[in-house]
């Protein structure tokens, strides 16, 4: 096996379990442990991974497109997986939120494809056209002011509009996962005041996160772990991702 090879079965078996021990990938591999040692500081100086003793954890990522554009292009058969999921925990009568969050646009493209009776509120245009001709999903606009790179409304005006409400659930994107800092965030501090309101004007809250994001901090924080009810990914996370989720009592839906 080539190093460019191993060096991506690490990471793969990183993003995987978490974890690596050095004394493991050796045997793995079947190469000396200072060359594992070798290899892991080589994926740590391009910032992929963290070392620790006799091993490495996945370093925690601070990456984020602005612009709603590309981010809508990215990871679409994971947000189809989440989107899949999420329609089995909306029910007819149901009063939801549906926030800015690319995630939350496939969701509601699905939902166009469903004869649920629902009212969506919303704070992203995009969803709210979505729905424009659907013949039993009422929808509810919320104004503000309105971000181009989000793809919705934020602001003052925007919260308080949100807080004369009471939803049944609220799906709600995110930026960054936190677990072990019990750190719910994303990458706008406006945008991050809008999605706390959302969460205290809900009675379940519903995190639509790529796995990747258990592995990612945004900037600003919107909530703590207790905020969160269920968190819908598509895919399982490993042991030690299920290990705190289980702590935190937060339900994962996969």
């Amino acid at each position: 096996m080539f190093m460019e090879e191993r060096l991506e079965e690490i990471l793969r078996i990183l993003k995987r379990d978490g974890k690596v021990l050095v004394k493991d990938l050796s045997v793995r591999f079947n190469v000396t442990e200072g060359m594992i040692r070798k290899d892991l500081q080589k994926l740590e100086q391009e910032g992929l991974l963290k070392r620790t003793y006799g091993g490495a954890i996945l370093e925690r990522q601070t990456v984020h497109d602005d612009n709603i554009i590309p981010r809508l292009m990215k990871n679409l058969d994971e947000k189809d997986i989440i989107a899949k999921l999420a329609l089995n925990e909306i029910k007819d009568g149901d009063f939801i939120f549906l926030d800015a969050s690319t995630t939350n646009y496939s969701i509601a493209s699905m939902l166009l494809n469903t004869k649920k009776q629902l009212i969506v509120v919303t704070n992203m245009n995009r969803i709210a056209i979505l729905f424009d001709s659907h013949p039993s999903i009422d929808v509810i606009c919320i104004g503000g002011i309105y971000n181009k790179n989000l793809g919705g409304t934020i602001g003052s005006k925007a919260i308080e509009n949100v807080k004369s409400y009471r939803f049944h659930k609220a799906f709600v994107g995110v930026g960054g996962i936190n677990l072990v800092e019990d750190f719910i965030s994303n990458f706008n501090l406006e945008e991050a005041s809008m999605k706390n309101a959302i969460i205290k004007s809900s009675l379940k809250t519903y995190l639509v996160a790529e796995n990747e994001k258990f592995y990612t901090d945004g900037i600003c924080e919107f909530a703590k772990c207790d905020d969160i009810d269920f968190i819908i990914s598509d895919k399982k996370p490993n042991e030690e991702i299920l290990k705190l989720l289980k702590e935190r009592n937060i339900s994962i839906i996969y």
